[in-house]
């Protein structure tokens, strides 16, 4: 499968951004979907991540209650909704794909199959 991401952008602290992440190459719906990030100088790491009917998610905690994720499985896309902005989150955020089922799996980038090339997202202070 094929991964597209986008919808970065540069927003002031606050702000707001909404990415996608859009599948081709296989239905979306065999997946969990994750979303990871990395900022310059620092590792990358897990952010949120979704199951394939969309009824369970795990959010990394700085995240939880300012982002959300959704998936609609009829148009193979996944979204990323950030609010409340810090310059903390600036990084490129990459959506991946797995099939692995266990939740303890879904923060580990090792468990992913496949992933997008990134959209950066800038945070200003």
């Amino acid at each position: 499968v094929q991964l597209q991401a986008s919808g970065g952008g540069l927003v002031q602290a606050g702000g707001s951004l909404k990415l996608s992440c859009v599948a081709s190459g296989r239905t979306l719906s065999n997946y969990v979907m994750g979303w990871f990030r990395q900022a310059p100088g620092k590792e990358r790491e897990f952010v949120v991540a979704i199951s394939w009917s969309g009824d369970s998610t795990v959010y990394k905690d700085s995240v939880k209650g300012r982002f959300t994720i959704s998936r609609d499985n009829a148009k193979n896309t996944v979204y990323l909704q950030m609010n409340s902005l810090k310059p903390d989150d600036t990084a490129v955020y990459y959506c991946a794909a797995t099939t692995r089922s266990g939740r303890n799996y879904w923060p580990h980038e090792e468990e992913y199959d496949y992933w997008g090339q990134g959209t950066q997202v800038t945070v200003s202070s």
